[in-house]
């Protein structure tokens, strides 16, 4: 029976989650690092801020961070043509990012 909970993380209470959702909020830390250094499942973290209510809408996990604004970028179809596209990036460790617009 002691096996039970084998490779889960311990239950913490309604009181221990806005604890902890405090301390990411003055954390500085992204989502993963603090749910890294709390030994917290991201999923766990995320869906227990939606429940406490402590998600925030514009989705930033990063506080203090400017929310980037709405940018129009106008309709497709009235755009001019533009020249052919061919970008290559080399990201290192063999991996390249390859973009083409015709």
């Amino acid at each position: 029976m002691a096996a039970r909970n084998k490779g889960k993380g311990r239950r913490r209470s309604e009181s221990e989650w806005h604890s902890l959702l405090a301390r990411f909020g003055g954390s500085g830390l992204g989502v993963e690092a603090f749910c890294r250094r709390e030994a917290i499942s991201e999923s766990s973290f995320y869906r227990w801020r939606s429940a406490l209510g402590d998600g925030r809408e514009d989705g930033n996990d990063f506080p203090g961070a400017p929310v980037p604004a709405f940018v129009d970028l106008g309709a497709l179809a009235s755009a001019p043509p533009r020249p052919h596209l061919d970008l290559k990036l080399d990201l290192g460790d063999g991996l390249i990012l390859h973009l083409v617009r015709n």
